[in-house]
Formats: C-alpha cells, structure tokens, sequence
C-alpha cells in the first residue's frame, strides 16, 4: 500500500516543525533532507520521531566505502526508518554502508538511490553516462540488490520496470522491494525541476510503496489540506492506507 512522505525541503527547524504538527495523526511520514540536517545536526531526527513521525533521512551518501560505513555508523540509535545512499558509489561501498546499518540503525532499511528525478538522457550524458535513464536505473538497481540492498528510490516512470525485474531475484522472494518515489505532481501543476513526473495515483498504480511530495504541499496555501488531498487520491487508486502501508 503507498504512503506519503511529506519532503520538509525548507531552512530552519521550527519552520519544519510548525508545517508538521497540523498533520500528526493524519501523515506518518516526514523527509529530512541535506538542508536541515547540515543546519541543525543529526538531533533533528529525533525532534520529529518525537512528535510520532516515522523519518525518511535523505542524505544521499556517497563516499569511498570507510567514509561511508563511518558516517552510517555515526546515526546510531537516531530513530530513522529510511536512509538513503547513491547506488553510484559502487558494490563496496552499499555493503558497507547495509552493513554498518544493520548493526548501527537496526530498524532501518538503506535505499539506493538511482538516477535522480531532475535527471534525463542529456545530464546523463554530460557526465559520460550512455544509457538512457531507465537502463541506467535498471543497472543500479541490480547491482544495489546484489550488495543488499532492499529498496530504492526511483522516478515514477521506472517503477514498473524494478517492480517486475526485482521482483524476480531470489534476494525479493520473501519481500518485494521497498520503491520510494520523488517526482510527483499533479496532473496541472508545474514539475520545477524535475524532469520525470507522474501523478500520486499513477505513482500508486505504477507500484510505488512510498511517494515523496514536497513543494505541492509546503507551497498551498492550505499544507494540512493538500497533503490530505494527496492521501484521498492514492486510496481512490486502491494504493493508500495510513495504518497498514509498506515500512
């Protein structure tokens, strides 16, 4: 069933917080990302599990395997339900990183990240990639499952394509992948800078587990009311249940 994440893409933690407190009860999740982490430090995961979110930690590691294994190790004990990495940053590295996680952040599940949702063929290639988005995805994802990794963070567009070519590794036998997926926006509204978009419901009928939403709500003039909405569109696509949803 697919959950929403809200993204508190914004500076200061009391501004982060003041979004969030309409929502507790009706929003389990909140993401923390890069920009209020490096502000205000690794205490800011708990000052948002206390409130009873369960806390995405997006911090896109991606370091030689030491560094990574090390920074990993450095979150012991934050209540954080998800931690990402850059599947770029090679086989060794994602065992290190899965591996300190599970000794430092039990109750944690690392997540690849692929090729990020601002990205298409042309960035691809400006950085020397020749694959088209989704082969690339396709190669990233394999080869993080290969190093234990159990879920991803993907654009809506390459959903069904990890959903049914994971779902044939013997690793997903016993439990799909975990898909979280940013890009999302509504059939009307503007992508800003991400390039590869589909809307909540698609998202959800696509085999999302999570979807990540950040400017749609923290720019409405309504936040509580549009994270609500969002919620409404993905149980009317049969993909939505707050208190029984994958995570």
């Amino acid at each position: 069933m697919t959950e929403l994440i809200l993204a508190l893409d914004v500076p200061e933690k009391d501004e982060a917080l003041a979004l969030v407190r309409p929502l507790t009860g009706s929003v389990r999740w909140v993401k923390l990302g890069l920009q209020l982490f490096t502000r205000h430090g690794p205490e800011i995961v708990n000052a948002f599990a206390d409130l009873g979110f369960k806390v995405f930690l997006d911090l896109k590691l991606h370091d030689i395997p030491n560094t990574v294994g090390s920074a990993v190790k450095s979150l012991r004990g934050r209540p954080c339900s998800l931690l990402t990495v850059h599947t770029l940053g090679g086989p060794e590295m994602l065992k290190r990183a899965v591996g300190e996680a599970r000794d430092a952040l039990p109750a944690a599940t690392v997540l690849g990240v692929t090729v990020l949702t601002s990205m298409d063929a042309a960035q691809l290639a400006a950085i020397g990639v020749p694959l088209a988005p989704a082969d690339e995805v396709r190669l990233l994802a394999a080869m993080g499952a290969g190093a234990g990794l159990r879920g991803f963070v993907c654009s809506p567009l390459e959903l069904p394509l990890l959903r049914r070519e994971l779902g044939a590794l013997p690793a997903f036998a016993a439990a799909a992948p975990l898909l979280v997926t940013p890009g999302i926006r509504a059939a009307d509204a503007p992508a800003d800078d991400q390039n590869r978009t589909l809307t909540p419901a698609q998202a959800a009928a696509a085999g999302a587990t999570h979807i990540v939403v950040g400017r749609p709500v923290l720019k409405a003039a309504d936040p509580a009311a549009a994270a609500l909405a969002i919620q409404d569109e993905l149980r009317a696509a049969g993909g939505a249940d707050a208190g029984d949803a994958a995570g």
